[in-house]
């Protein structure tokens, strides 16, 4: 999986999912854009992450679910670096209540942000990678999207659109070879499950086959792989890593 000066937008890479996700692609020696509303946070991040290969790591701070943010990230990186090769949809958020108490804001939040901010991304880059006849699109989308889940009706959309949108723009950009897959991660160890009381924690853990939660490294390596030459024959997928939870 050679990624030696491919260039790579991850969204949302500052913490949890996303971070590993850009981590493994440095510790490959690509160049990764890692973006995010935090600045400051970026920075820090970027200066790590630099450490971990040749790669070059640029912070660029934005807000996906604005059309103009998203085309700016888009612009910023062809500016630097002429192309981009792989595309990760990974900014999301969370807004949770039961659907009777959800309001209008909470679900406008949520699906502005996890299912608009990967249209925009995917819209931004599709000129650049069809000029040049190639690239991959990575779309995190969640189990949730295929099961529902309880106080969620709002992530579960999104997260089921993202699954919608990536089928559709797959068979749209098959022919200039660009491949769209998706990446379903189920529980998996992060800031949010850290928080969890342990009662809950054994509940989760009860429905999961493999009897244990997923790591952030988990999800990355299947990025990694379907970002990759080695699954050139592979589009239109969804692909989980959820530890059998939906079979």
């Amino acid at each position: 999986m050679a990624f030696n000066d491919k260039v790579v937008i991850v969204t949302g890479g500052s913490r949890g999912i996303g971070r590993a996700i850009a981590e493994s692609f440095a510790r490959e020696n690509a160049h990764v854009v890692i973006t995010g509303r935090n600045p400051l946070t970026l920075t820090e991040v970027a200066v790590e992450l630099s450490l971990l290969g040749a790669g070059t790591i640029v912070p660029q701070a934005g807000d996906v679910s604005k059309t103009a943010d998203a085309a700016q990230i888009v612009k910023a990186t062809l500016e630097q670096f002429s192309r981009v090769d792989v595309l990760v949809n990974n900014a999301g958020i969370t807004r949770d209540n039961v659907l009777l108490r959800m309001s209008e804001e909470q679900w406008d939040e949520v699906l502005n942000t996890n299912l608009k901010g990967a249209f925009n991304c995917i819209k931004a880059v599709t000129k650049p990678m069809m000029k040049k006849r190639g690239g991959a699109i990575i779309n995190i989308t969640s189990v949730v999207g295929q099961m529902g889940n309880a106080g969620q009706v709002n992530y579960s959309a999104s997260k089921a659109g993202m699954i919608g949108l990536t089928k559709s723009v797959a068979r749209e950009l098959a022919s200039r070879n660009i491949r769209v897959n998706a990446v379903a991660p189920g529980f998996i160890e992060t800031d949010m499950t850290a928080e969890l009381p342990e009662k809950a924690r054994e509940e989760l853990i009860k429905g999961i086959p493999l009897g244990t939660l997923g790591q952030p490294e988990d999800v990355a390596q299947l990025v990694l792989f379907l970002s990759s030459t080695k699954a050139k024959y592979i589009t239109g997928q969804v692909v989980n890593v959820d530890g059998g939870m939906v079979m």
